[in-house]
């Protein structure tokens, strides 16, 4: 990581540095976690974390989580602002309706699609998240 920290870092500026859906990059790490902004359009995949609980905030748009709980199926719908946590073994499948931008906070090196998952559509980047170049 060498010196990703030792500058602040624009959040505006980092967004604008890349175009891809569903292909995260890490802007910072806080222990070991990453700090991971995505541009975000249409529908991920369903899938869980075993042992992580995963953070969301919207920069801008709006990202709907869907979930499979035990009391049931349900939709979160996240505006501009909003923060929401996914517990750690809730299967989830995040969409976006139009072009969103979000930042995900979860330990360096988790896989974007999770432990277990669907088929990973072409659109989605399973990854552990990209450097900022």
């Amino acid at each position: 990581m060498g010196d990703m920290s030792s500058e602040p870092i624009s959040l505006a500026t980092a967004l604008s540095s890349f175009s891809e859906h569903w292909s995260p990059r890490i802007v910072t790490a806080v222990n070991d976690y990453d700090v991971r902004i995505a541009k975000v359009h249409g529908e991920h995949v369903w899938h869980v974390h075993d042992d992580t609980d995963e953070f969301f905030l919207v920069l801008d748009g709006e990202l709907h989580i869907a979930l499979r709980e035990p009391a049931g199926d349900r939709t979160v719908v996240l505006t501009k602002g909003s923060v929401f946590t996914v517990p750690r073994g809730t299967e989830h499948k995040p969409y976006a309706p139009l072009a969103t931008s979000i930042l995900v906070f979860e330990p360096t090196g988790t896989l974007t699609v999770g432990d277990r998952h669907d088929d990973v559509p072409d659109h989605v980047d399973a990854t552990t998240g990209h450097a900022l170049t």
